[in-house]
């Protein structure tokens, strides 16, 4: 992948986060007696099965696909919420998953942070604003003198277009907007360099979603912060990434520059995606409806996971589990019918 920008204090090459075939598998077996009496074996729920991305520094690459794909486990993984059942997750070159220690996470975990999805259930509603955002900074030992404290709050909450006044007052007092802006003081508060954002503006109406979006954008050009951001609104996605993964049933099927996928998409279900956003230019592009739901993830089916929804798969897709390799667009896409070129080309 290519280097990120330079960052103060030097040039530093590789990207700042590298993912490498990271898995996380659940057990949802029934008690071992109740499999033993009734003969069953362990049921394990695969849900994220060999994910890999690299996330160059100052850049945003964002994860979509429909609920239950996997996405918001991946950003569990690489914060350290989850331990992987593989796989690992390096920053600026550090493999985080190898390291147990307490003293040996703690820099680290400073430099990243995660916002997420519901601003109403993230903060504590007996919290004064003031202590909710100041709580990274007194929990890292970033500063012990009180007044330095609050004046670093309050240049948090003019950083998020609130007023240092807001500080005094508690979450409920707040509209879902504003709480987010809060949600990102209180992350920025530790000074990282890179968020995982977990469906940030999912819950907020769509005019206050381009607001917050606008706030992250600016926030990342004035910080030069990197960003995973997780969604499932395409819409979002365009204006905020500049490389999308998306993600089937726990894998990643198709990686790309943001333009390039939206212009050009390879992979049958990114295109089902993408048919799926109204064409309000009235544009009269072609559509290849894509029947049939998403399969059970405890019984995957063989081969392509897609194949049952593909009106392009063959005995090959049914049979051979495909993996990522360079297509047309400059994209990897996990696709035997876009290596095989079956599918006709697509634009717009």
């Amino acid at each position: 992948m290519a280097d990120g920008s330079t960052p103060p204090g030097g040039p530093k090459s590789g990207p700042l986060l590298s993912v490498r075939n990271i898995a996380r598998y659940f057990d949802v077996s029934k008690p071992w007696l109740a499999r033993v009496i009734e003969g069953q074996p362990r049921l394990l729920l695969k849900a994220v099965d060999g994910v890999s991305f690299d996330i160059p520094r100052g850049q945003t690459l964002s994860l979509v696909g429909e609920s239950g794909c996997g996405k918001s486990t991946v950003a569990r993984l690489v914060v350290g919420l989850y331990r992987p059942t593989r796989g690992q997750v390096e920053f600026e070159g550090v493999n985080v998953t190898a390291l147990r220690r307490r003293s040996e996470l703690a820099p680290i975990r400073r430099r990243f942070q995660m916002i997420f999805q519901d601003p109403y259930a993230s903060l504590n509603p007996r919290w004064r604003v003031r202590d909710i955002i100041a709580e990274p900074i007194r929990a890292h030992g970033l500063m012990k003198d009180s007044g330095a404290l609050n004046r670093r709050v309050d240049e948090l909450l003019r950083l998020v277009r609130l007023a240092p006044a807001d500080g005094e007052k508690y979450p409920h007092e707040f509209s879902g907007g504003q709480r987010q802006r809060i949600s990102i003081a209180r992350a920025l508060s530790s000074n990282p360099e890179f968020l995982v954002c977990d469906e940030p503006t999912s819950a907020l109406d769509v005019s206050v979603q381009a607001q917050i979006l606008n706030l992250m954008k600016d926030l990342q050009r004035e910080l030069g912060l990197t960003y995973l951001f997780i969604s499932h609104n395409l819409a979002v996605v365009f204006h905020i990434s500049d490389r999308v993964g998306v993600m089937y049933l726990g894998r990643i099927v198709e990686l790309a520059e943001s333009k390039a996928l939206f212009a050009a998409p390879q992979h049958p279900y990114t295109r089902m995606l993408l048919d799926a956003i109204p064409d309000l230019e009235m544009s009269g592009r072609g559509r290849t409806p894509v029947a049939g739901e998403v399969p059970n993830p405890l019984n995957p089916p063989t081969g392509c996971a897609f194949h049952p929804r593909c009106p392009w798969a063959n005995e090959r897709c049914r049979r051979e589990e495909p993996v990522a390799k360079p297509a047309p667009n400059g994209a990897l896409a996990a696709c035997h019918a876009v290596e095989e070129r079956r599918i006709p080309e697509k634009t717009g």
